[in-house]
């Protein structure tokens, strides 16, 4: 089995005052971690720059959004060149709040994403079914139907640059979590269709995270999963216990 880094990632989503995203970084700053967790962290894009300054090394920053085009006259939009120059790695794509509020297409996140790597940053693409597609037994038909958008659009190499965020959007925010089971079911599909559609090599190598009510209660189970890498945390990102999600994968 190829070692996987585990994978955490924090969405502070449209939430905190500066003087409040300064006060969770001087927590992920000082809390104590073995080097074992990749740790990426997404606050709000007016505050990127200055959390860039702040966060220690090997914490990374993220945005929450990029889109397809380096330049032009796109109001209110963040190109992924411009975030590669301000030295901001990661970029968070496709997420359901993307797809359903702002109406980002499954095309749309695959130009993203493309768009994402060619410029030289590395992204979290988030999937994911809604609660009817899940009760109508649609999860994987779904979930799949949005990776071979994106699959489409990169090459084999450049999946070393994605990490694959299954979010069942029904759990978001809601408080409802998918059991350790449901959730390694479907991270298990991800990467058998990973071998079947790219390579054995990309499915062993990709790190497939999960996202959804993730807490500081919840998470060391999940992450005893055989197919669970990781994790991409949002309200409770926010909270003293996402250093325990963090440390989650030794618990």
């Amino acid at each position: 089995m190829v070692a996987r880094k585990f994978f955490v990632g924090g969405n502070f989503k449209m939430n905190g005052s500066l003087t409040e995203i300064e006060t969770i970084i001087e927590r992920i700053n000082e809390a104590k971690f073995d080097g074992s967790t990749e740790i990426v962290v997404a606050p709000p894009a007016l505050y990127l720059l200055k959390i860039q300054e702040e966060l220690k090394a090997p914490s990374q920053v993220a945005a929450q959004n990029s889109f397809t085009e380096k330049s032009g006259a796109f109001t209110g939009e963040i190109s992924p060149s411009q975030l590669k120059d301000a030295n901001v790695h990661w970029v968070i794509l496709g997420h359901s709040e993307r797809r359903s509020l702002f109406g980002d297409t499954d095309k749309l996140v695959a130009d993203k994403v493309k768009a994402a790597i060619e410029n030289g940053l590395a992204v979290i693409a988030c999937v994911g079914e809604s609660l009817e597609q899940r009760e109508a037994g649609e999860t994987q038909e779904i979930v799949e139907r949005q990776l071979e958008t994106i699959a489409k659009e990169i090459s084999e190499s450049e999946w070393k640059d994605v990490v694959i965020a299954y979010e069942p959007v029904w759990a978001i925010g809601t408080g409802k979590v998918a059991t350790k089971e449901q959730a390694q079911e479907v991270h298990d599909q991800i990467r058998k269709w990973l071998a079947k559609r790219v390579t054995q090599s990309v499915a062993d190598q990709t790190r497939i995270i999960y996202g959804g009510s993730v807490n500081g209660k919840n998470c060391a189970d999940l992450a005893n999963a055989p197919d669970i890498d990781g994790f991409l945390v949002g309200g409770a990102s926010l909270k003293p216990e996402f250093i325990d999600i963090c440390n989650s994968h030794k618990a």
